[in-house]
């Protein structure tokens, strides 16, 4: 079994769901007291926060650099950075390392292409959502992506930053959420992608009509692939 890395902590929440979700991948694919290989660098979210409010992308790309080389060193043969928002910065981590970095985008992209489908919401951060470095991914892959109007991008941010990455789970949300993938449905969209990995606490396939692309649990089935091929 290959050993994963893991940079996480932006938030914690989303990071443990990623640990629980590798070893829940392995043990279901090799079974009896099977769990995952990986090694895990888990940064402070505030300061990693502090740095995209004031546009210090550079320096945060340089961080998360510096965990990489941290993760290869232990024994890492591929890493994961475990959040949607901070592959912003995916190139940087990429170049400082020898092992592949595991790409959410990349990865996302597989599970909707081979769905079939065409046109897919993208729900995130106001960078994720308002910025071209994850879409272009996307559309690299002949999809066509959707965004909210600027009031629902606003409502979205806010529920993450203040709500999800506190642990915070509320239905006023969940249904304020339901109402903004409803109105993506309305203006073609076929299936939603939750870019945030925080937003899989609040939303699932149970609670809209659209087809759902969880973005924390494709990216960790991608991780146990790679780790048991």
């Amino acid at each position: 079994m290959r050993c994963i890395g893991l940079i996480g902590g932006m938030s914690w929440e989303s990071s443990a769901l990623y640990y629980r979700l590798l070893n829940e991948g392995v043990k279901q694919r090799l079974g009896g007291l099977h769990s995952a290989r990986c090694v895990l660098a888990s940064v402070d979210f505030a300061e990693i926060e502090a740095m995209q409010s004031a546009g210090r992308w550079d320096a945060a790309g340089d961080l998360l650099a510096g965990q990489a080389r941290g993760l290869e060193a232990a024994g890492a043969d591929a890493v994961l950075i475990c959040t949607n928002t901070m592959h912003k910065v995916a190139d940087t981590v990429a170049a400082a390392i020898g092992v592949p970095l595991l790409h959410l985008a990349d990865v996302t992209a597989d599970a909707v292409v081979a769905s079939g489908l065409g046109t897919v919401a993208l729900l995130g951060t106001r960078f994720t959502m308002e910025e071209s470095f994850y879409a272009d991914r996307l559309v690299a892959r002949g999809l066509t992506v959707l965004t909210p109007d600027a009031g629902d991008r606003a409502l979205v941010d806010r529920v993450i930053y203040t709500e999800l990455v506190l642990g915070r789970v509320e239905d006023a949300s969940r249904a304020a959420f339901v109402e903004v993938i409803g109105r993506l449905a309305a203006r073609g969209a076929e299936g939603v992608i939750l870019g945030c990995t925080e937003i899989e606490l609040l939303v699932g396939p149970g609670d809209v009509e659209l087809p759902v692309f969880a973005t924390t649990r494709l990216h960790a089935q991608a991780a146990v692939d790679f780790a048991l091929s």
